[in-house]
Formats: structure tokens, sequence, C-alpha cells
């Protein structure tokens, strides 16, 4: 290109300044081209890595295949606007319906970030909230609380747990009043935000029956299913490793009894039950070590049968 310029400024077609503001334009563009590059490469060298920890995470088959089409249909999607194709928009507003510690707000925060690297979202990250953040507690209280949380939520995810909690109150509650704040924030907002609406299976599904209206604009409704005791397992001795601790045999066998046992109660089919042991035995595991005058490193690693405790009530 500077050579073309060049030549034209020799035969007299262009001036001096008109050759070097071409030629400066020219290195702009180049350099500002390099930097995009650049930029693509990074944010797939990021996705790459988002999935790769999605792909790590135990169980969620279901929720990998969803997050796998999210990402093909949004490349696909550019392609087609790139062919001058009709495109779909992308909407992304999602049910999440599971028990609490089955991995809901885990996969929320990984699809913001893949979002972002996507070119979706701007900025991917994820606002958390509850009943408590969204509802007012007079006439106009209500749409300015929405109104902040929404705001911080721009360009990322507005993550709402216990969301049936929206719908319950007698009329001077004023939890659909927040229902139709939301409702308007989608639609005004729909090319930089994305919601998620979290809570137990049944509460959700009866949620959605009160508010039917509401179900059509969620496209996306994710089941997170409570955990097999094998994937208990594995996570409880992942959660270890990542502490630098191990469980014996012996011990792993122990925690596979207690949760067995106690397989057919509410919400022992999650991580957090399994976290807690984890973080119990560690204690145990401190207590039983505190007194010993001398201590090796496997003694320090170690998470013994004695150590795993089934109840955590003191």
């Amino acid at each position: 290109m500077e050579n073309e310029v060049l030549n034209l400024y020799k035969l007299g077609k262009l001036s001096l300044n008109e050759t070097l503001d071409e030629i400066i334009k020219d290195k702009n563009q180049e350099s500002m081209d390099i930097d995009r590059k650049k930029e693509i490469n990074e944010s797939k060298k990021n996705l790459e890595n988002i999935i790769k920890e999605l792909d790590s995470l135990i169980g969620l088959k279901n929720v990998k295949s969803l997050v796998k089409e999210i990402q093909a249909f949004v490349e696909i999607q550019e392609k087609r606007k790139e062919a001058n194709l009709l495109t779909d928009p992308v909407v992304l507003h999602m049910i999440f319906k599971g028990s609490p510690g089955t991995g809901k707000t885990t996969v929320a925060r990984l699809i913001g970030k893949i979002l972002k690297e996507m070119g979706v979202l701007e900025k991917g990250h994820i606002v958390e909230v509850e009943r408590a953040d969204i509802v007012g507690e007079y006439i106009g209280h209500t749409a300015v609380k929405v109104k902040q949380q929404i705001k911080k939520a721009l360009g990322g995810i507005l993550f709402i747990d216990e969301a049936y909690s929206l719908a319950r109150g007698g009329e001077k509650d004023f939890g659909k009043e927040a229902i139709d704040a939301l409702v308007k924030a989608m639609e005004d907002n729909k090319d930089n935000l994305v919601l998620i609406l979290a809570g137990y299976n049944d509460e959700m599904e009866n949620f959605l029956k009160i508010n039917p209206g509401l179900k059509s604009r969620f496209p996306i409704h994710v089941e997170f299913r409570d955990y097999s005791i094998n994937e208990l397992i594995n996570i409880a001795e992942e959660m270890a490793n990542k502490k630098e601790y191990k469980l014996t045999d012996k011990a792993i066998h122990k925690l596979e009894t207690i949760l067995e046992a106690k397989n057919n109660h509410k919400n022992i089919g999650n991580a957090r039950f399994v976290r807690n042991m984890v973080e119990r035995s560690i204690r145990k595991q401190a207590v039983r070590l505190q007194g010993k005058s001398s201590l090796n490193r496997d003694d320090l690693i170690f998470i013994k049968e004695e150590d795993i405790e089934g109840d955590d009530i003191y």
C-alpha cells in the first residue's frame, strides 16, 4: 500500500502532505489490525481455558452440553452475519432448577466469562441477588432497587437465587412489581444483559405456572441434578487435594458409608454437604495431631477414618 502511494506521489497525482497522510493512515490501520488479531487470539486462549475449567467439573453433563451448544450457536450466527444471511438474536436468559450446592452459581459465573470472551457480553461478570435485594418495602421502592441491581449487572449476568420467593406474599407484597420491572429490564437491555433465575426444581416449576408469561421469556431451562455418591466421593477427594490433603482408603470408605446412609435425605446429593464434611475432617485431623511431639509430611497430609464425621452438629 505504501509503495502505491509513493508511486502516485512520483507521478504527481498526490501532494507531499496527501502522501504523508495516506502513509500515516495506512500505518495506523496496520497497527490496529495487529492489535485486533492479538485481542482475538487472547480471547480464544481465555475461552479455551474457561471451557477446560467447565469440563473439569465433576458431573453436569447436560450443562456442559448446553454451553457447547451456546458456543456453537454464537459462532455460527457471527459467520451467517458475515455472509449476509439472516441471523437469530442471541437471547440467553435462563432458568436454573436444582438443589443448593449442585453447581448453579459456579456454572453461571463460567457462562458469564464464556459470553464475555465470545463478545456476547461486554464484561461477563455476575451480580448475585436475592429477594431482599430487589423487593422494596413501600410503593416505588422496588423499581428503584431493581434498577440499581440492573445497573450493576449490565454487561454481565444478573443471577437471582430462590427466584420463586418473588411470587410469595399477599396483595400488598411488592414481589410482583419486582417481576414486572425485571421483565422490562430484560427487554430494554436484551443485547447487554443475561438474567438467570434459580431455585429448587418444584418451586421454580410452580413459580413459572403462576407467571405463565414469564416462562416464554426464558428460552433455556437447565436442570441441575443431585450428584451421585460416586460423584460426591470424587468431589470430596478433589476438594481435599486442592488443600493439599489426601483421604485414606478407609476414610473414603467411611465417607461413602455415611453418604449411602443419608442418601434419601433432602440436599444430601450436593457438593456443600461434602465440602462441610471435608472441612470438618481437616479440623478433626488438626485436633488429632495437635498433641504429637513429632510429625512427618504424611501425618500432615492424610485424613484418616477417625477424622470423618457424619454429623455437622456440635
